[in-house]
């Protein structure tokens, strides 16, 4: 999505699971608006947030006038049956992008190819190389084809649906999933609680919530360096962003029962 948008929406890490929400950005044109909608990846949920996450994925469908369904060149599977089923049943257009075309072999994506085409019928599989623009543009003025005529749902100077604290915490988010190895990342939740934009600067105090006091430590890590690196990569891609100095605080919260408690993750955004 954010090749296609032309902005950087949605977090990207080698990790998988890192998009958590919903995330709506808008292509607009002379004659056209596209509004995609970025979910997270499909899982077997262990958590209450986990379910929430997949709830984005279901209301989404609901929702599409065109799916696309993103995929790699290294991946097996969707070893989910029920939205197989649910994608099966659909009556809108559907495309298989097969990403990272750049690090395989042609052969490789013949096997995606026939396997998807199996899996999807009605879908047309394409490669494409998001990191390299490969085969983007294609795919942009095929979505093009494919919408229904409408009304544009948002006005057309409108990128995201998404507030500006919502991407600082998800700036803030992905160097954790860069920095951190293991759980920790998917332990973590990041709560902005002052944003204050000034003519000069933006002041940001925000929280990071862990599920287990050992996470609090080998988060700050020894004399606060690993939090301090987090602070710093996640200023500069603020700063850049959003056009000017940014001054951030970070602090770290032990929260251990967060991920299932539906009172916090309803106001955290995760469930209605």
């Amino acid at each position: 999505m954010n090749r296609l948008v032309g902005e950087n929406l949605s977090i990207i890490t080698s990790k998988a699971q890192t998009t958590r929400h919903r995330i709506m950005g808008m292509v607009n044109g002379d004659d056209f608006q596209i509004v995609y909608s970025d979910t997270p990846g499909v899982l077997d949920p262990k958590y209450k947030l986990q379910e929430g996450m997949m709830k984005f994925v279901y209301n989404a469908l609901q929702d599409a006038d065109v799916l696309i369904v993103v995929t790699d060149i290294f991946e097996d599977n969707m070893n989910h049956e029920t939205l197989v089923e649910k994608i099966k049943e659909m009556d809108v257009p559907v495309f298989v992008l097969v990403n990272k075309i750049d690090l395989g072999t042609q052969e490789q994506f013949e096997s995606r190819l026939e396997h998807w085409s199996k899996l999807l019928p009605k879908a047309k599989v394409a490669p494409i190389s998001a990191l390299h623009s490969f085969n983007t543009e294609r795919i942009l003025e095929a979505i093009i084809e494919q919408l229904p005529e409408n009304p544009p749902y948002f006005p057309k100077d409108e990128l995201t649906n998404k507030p500006m604290r919502f991407f600082v915490s998800e700036i803030i988010r992905e160097k954790i999933l860069l920095h951190y190895k293991q759980e920790i990342p998917y332990s973590c939740e990041v709560i902005v609680e002052e944003y204050k934009d000034t003519e000069m600067l933006v002041r940001i105090r925000a929280v990071i919530i862990v599920a287990r006091d050992s996470q609090k430590g080998i988060l700050i890590g020894h004399q606060g360096k690993m939090m301090k690196r987090v602070g710093t990569d996640a200023r500069k891609d603020i700063q850049s962003f959003v056009g000017k100095k940014v001054f951030i605080e970070l602090f770290v919260k032990v929260d251990k029962n967060w991920r299932d408690d539906e009172k916090k993750l309803k106001r955290y955004g995760y469930l209605d």
